[in-house]
């Protein structure tokens, strides 16, 4: 079986372990896609960020150390405090600044979002409840904000079992929260209700969701296009085709990993998402 780190645990942490790291260097990247939507890179998850008449929205809120910069980059848009706060999923570089934000915002969430949020415990002790959805959905949500539908679609069994992804319908932009690595290995959260080939589906049913030429925040790395959703999921199909048939071989997860993946994907293995981890995270979901 697999010696992989569970990075579920290193990803949900939002207290000590994060607080103890070093963030005063970190910058918060704002990038203009229309006249009112934004994407914020900073570290971890990116952010959507609609500013408009009705105030502030954003997708996703990273670290909690990074939410006084956050909240500066939002100001310089020329936006308050956030009135909606939408999470796509539960891992703490999208939700640690939840307990900030959450005690002006309304956090909008899918429920196992919530469930697994209120599970959390950090030093022993619960999440405020600042930092919990408010609002819950199951399957779909519309909010109507800022002169727009924003729809909130739920792909079940993915990268989590939480997974929503926001369409600016006005705007024609997507953020697809952690459905979209681009140009990098996924993490697909095995212990939190994830799997590789539910993750495929997802990417493979969001694909037909988008239009041709809509602008794609990702959960990680540069912003997107329907082409890089596309590479990716052929990257997906590529892996699992390749481990399933080795798994079928009777090949070990060790056999899989010294074989690597095709020359095309090699560059894709980046920081601790490596080549290694992402094929014992496909090893562990097929076998």
């Amino acid at each position: 079986m697999s010696s992989w780190l569970p990075i579920a645990a290193i990803l949900a942490v939002t207290g000590t372990a994060f607080a103890q790291r070093d963030y005063s260097a970190v910058k918060i990247k704002s990038t203009r896609l229309t006249d009112s939507i934004y994407m914020l890179e900073g570290r971890g998850g990116n952010i959507g960020v609609s500013v408009g008449a009705d105030g502030v929205l954003i997708v996703d809120d990273q670290f909690a150390p990074l939410a006084g910069k956050i909240r500066a980059a939002i100001g310089e848009l020329g936006g308050g405090d956030p009135t909606f706060v939408l999470n796509t999923h539960y891992h703490g570089d999208h939700t640690g600044g939840n307990a900030h934000f959450g005690k002006t915002g309304v956090i909008v969430a899918h429920r196992n979002v919530r469930n697994r949020l209120a599970a959390r415990r950090v030093d022993d002790r619960p999440l405020p409840e600042a930092a919990l959805p408010e609002i819950t959905f199951d399957r779909e949500l519309s909010i109507h904000f800022n002169g727009e539908e924003l729809r909130v679609v739920h792909f079940p069994k993915a990268h989590t079992d939480g997974d929503g992804v926001v369409f600016f319908t006005g705007s024609n932009v997507v953020h697809t929260g952690d459905l979209l690595f681009n140009g990098r290995f996924p993490y697909v959260d095995l212990r939190g209700g994830g799997d590789v080939q539910g993750y495929i589906e997802a990417v493979r049913s969001l694909l037909k969701q988008i239009p041709p030429d809509a602008r794609i925040i990702p959960g990680h790395g540069p912003l997107a296009g329907p082409e890089d959703l596309k590479t990716a999921l052929e990257m997906l199909e590529t892996c699992a085709s390749l481990v399933k048939e080795s798994i079928a071989a009777g090949k070990t997860l060790e056999e899989i990993q010294a074989a690597g993946v095709p020359e095309k994907w090699q560059s894709w293995g980046q920081g601790w998402m490596s080549t290694d981890r992402w094929l014992s995270i496909v090893y562990n979901s097929y076998k």
